[in-house]
């Protein structure tokens, strides 16, 4: 099992979605396979089908995200320095073709959001920035080619 790290804040939050699931939707869909069954022959009961296969996602899903709590390690905040790129840290980038700066926070996979400008570790960006401080350019591999960032900022 892989280990996952993670800021306090997002182990919280990922503690939180699993009580939901398995407090909330789980009993739902068991009360929807109930009524469904109910209704008589399942051979041709669609209603019931659907829940089941429902009810499998959701176990699915349960499943992982147990086995992500219990392979998460917490990353110590006040550790982290602004030396070099590294996880949790948040990194000014420009890309060096076309002059357009972004800034991201590198997070673990399962904090990663685009919207908030929170780029996975996972990611090939945030892999060629890692390690790189400021001034320095990173070459990364992307699927529409290969794109060139230099590091203008990094901080917390």
């Amino acid at each position: 099992m892989a280990v996952t790290y993670m800021t306090a804040e997002g182990y919280r939050k990922l503690v939180e979605d699993l009580n939901e699931l398995e407090s909330v939707q789980r009993p739902a869909i068991s009360k929807l396979i109930a009524e469904a069954r109910d209704k008589g022959d399942l051979s041709e009961n669609a209603e019931y089908d659907a829940a089941k296969e429902a009810q499998g996602m959701l176990e699915m899903k349960i499943s992982l995200l147990k086995e992500t709590v219990a392979s998460a390690r917490m990353i110590d905040e006040t550790k982290i320095n602004t030396n070099q790129v590294q996880i949790l840290t948040r990194v000014k980038i420009k890309n060096t073709k076309t002059n357009q700066i972004m800034t991201y926070m590198i997070v673990s996979e399962s904090e990663a959001n685009l919207k908030e400008g929170k780029l996975s570790v996972t990611t090939p960006i945030a892999k060629g920035l890692l390690g790189k401080k400021i001034g320095q350019k990173a070459t990364v591999s992307v699927p529409s080619g290969v794109m060139e960032f230099e590091v203008i900022e990094i901080s917390l």
